[in-house]
């Protein structure tokens, strides 16, 4: 499969359409299942499953991208604040072995309890997983992950916020 049509992140194959940004060291993925509207993923285009996998390079690019897209997702959709989070290994409920941090849009309210977000991220990156992913996804959902709460959205609604989100960063 080329590199123009499929990006890894840990074992599983993310199209390109989900993809809005790139940089040195980092690629910015849109959700198949987003928490929230604006919810999208910053993560390392080496295949590492731990932020202290990686570079100080890495590090630098991984959280200089997601504050730029913060700033994009922040204003594009309405938010006054962002959920930043990385689960760094499977101890602290990170479901794909490749680093990647959430960069999430956030309103007053939008959760009745605050911290609830972070179950709904401990669910979230496992659903970005294609139906091709199915063996993995149904591991998953052994340790308590919930595909059917959120509908998949399509390729094409997915390539479209992508190409948005690009035209933002421009």
């Amino acid at each position: 499969m080329p590199a123009s049509s499929f990006y890894k992140f840990g074992p599983h194959s993310i199209s390109a359409g989900q993809v809005f940004m790139k940089t040195t060291h980092c690629l910015g993925l849109v959700n198949l299942k987003p928490i929230l509207p604006g919810h999208v993923l910053v993560i390392s285009r080496r295949n590492v499953p731990r932020f202290l996998d990686l570079s100080p390079e890495e590090v630098t690019d991984m959280f200089q991208s997601a504050q730029r897209v913060g700033k994009i997702i922040e204003k594009e959709y309405g938010a006054t604040s962002l959920t930043i989070a990385c689960q760094d290994g499977p101890a602290a409920g990170q479901t794909v072995p490749h680093c990647h941090v959430h960069v999430i849009p956030r309103r007053l309210g939008d959760f009745e309890n605050n911290d609830d977000i972070y179950d709904e991220i401990a669910r979230s990156t496992a659903e970005l997983l294609t139906n091709d992913d199915a063996i993995a996804a149904a591991g998953a959902a052994k340790h308590g992950v919930d595909f059917e709460e959120r509908a998949p959205r399509t390729e094409e609604e997915m390539a479209k916020e992508a190409a948005r989100l690009e035209s933002l960063l421009a």
